[in-house]
């Protein structure tokens, strides 16, 4: 066989592995109706923000605590701190704008001074003025936004592994295929589930915890209708070179990190403690991005105490005042 003709083979061959990989990764957008058969709860509601649906769920009585998730997740992935404490508090979780089944904003606008904004008027539609927030990555990022932004509303705040300041380390695979114009591109079709797969072994540290529904909610509700473009577009809108408000929050804040984030460096808990006036911090050993996932009974309680302590102070003093005063109960 000639030279010529062997090269033609190798190129077909190539060209046809290349088409069945396309074929095979192929994913068309599911409809929110669709999706909603599945990752809704009992208790899943929606209210109209900024012209778009926004999926949410309130859960137990008390003082509320407002649960905002990072990148690529959804309410979902406050599953569990939900269960534990809704016992003691209003626990309210949301899908952020591009994600989850509330999906892309209609000005394209994910900078986080926007979401503050929308965060705002979603707590005051449905009624909620002074709250505890907790965030997780760009929802850290948020939280720590609307902190700055409006003070007086923040009770207590909760950073888990957030984001917020510049650091040398590569971005993972998925966004610096969305930074990329043809990457980007192809994002919005072509989605291989090995992409998730791989995300999420980073974002975990122990993978034994890794099932196929986690991976599966993760990757369906990308595939909602307009989440892939909002993906793309929320990965070159937002770039942390202004962390600057971050040293006006008076807020008590509790930090907490996984000591094996492989996304952002543990080194960056100890900035946040240093630049909030008022924090304090609790890494976790063999733990990576995502503590509230990964370790959610030890991360609530944690949380629970935090958000509790003045409280249970405010309980003790008044005890002791009684006790001082002579008085019986």
């Amino acid at each position: 066989m000639s030279l010529k003709r062997i090269l033609k083979y190798s190129l077909l061959a190539i060209l046809l592995v290349i088409v069945g990989l396309i074929a095979f990764n192929y994913a068309p957008d599911r409809s929110v109706e669709d999706l909603k058969e599945h990752w809704t709860y009992d208790n899943s509601k929606f209210i109209e923000i900024d012209g778009i649906d926004v999926h949410y769920r309130i859960n137990g009585q008390g003082f509320p605590l407002v649960l905002i998730h990072g990148t690529g997740a959804s309410l979902h992935t406050w599953e569990r701190w939900t269960d534990i404490l809704a016992k003691d508090f209003q626990v309210i979780s949301l899908d952020m704008p591009a994600f989850g089944l509330t999906g892309p904003a209609l000005d394209r606008d994910y900078s986080l001074e926007n979401y503050a904004q929308f965060l705002n008027t979603f707590l005051g539609k449905i009624g909620v003025d002074s709250f505890h927030l907790a965030g997780n990555s760009l929802g850290g990022a948020i939280s720590w936004r609307y902190a700055s932004m409006f003070p007086e509303k923040v009770e207590k705040m909760i950073l888990i592994d957030a984001s917020g300041y510049p650091f040398d380390k590569k971005l993972p695979l998925a966004f610096r295929m969305a930074k990329n114009d043809l990457m980007g591109k192809v994002l919005l079709k072509i989605t291989p589930k090995a992409l998730f797969w791989k995300s999420i072994r980073e974002v975990y540290y122990n993978d034994d915890l890794i099932t196929e529904e986690l991976i599966d909610r993760y990757y369906e509700l990308y595939l909602r209708e307009g989440n892939r473009q909002a993906f793309v577009d929320r990965v070159r809108n937002i770039e942390y070179n202004d962390a600057s408000p971050i040293k006006t929050i008076k807020t008590p804040t509790l930090i907490m990190w996984g000591a094996d984030d492989e996304w952002i460096p543990v080194a960056l808990a100890n900035k946040f403690k240093d630049d909030l006036i008022n924090a304090e911090s609790i890494i976790y050993k063999e733990v990576g991005h995502v503590p509230m996932e990964e370790i959610p009974e030890v991360t609530a309680q944690d949380a629970r105490i935090f958000l509790l302590k003045k409280i249970e102070v405010s309980l003790v003093s008044n005890l002791e005042n009684s006790i001082e005063n002579g008085e019986d109960n």
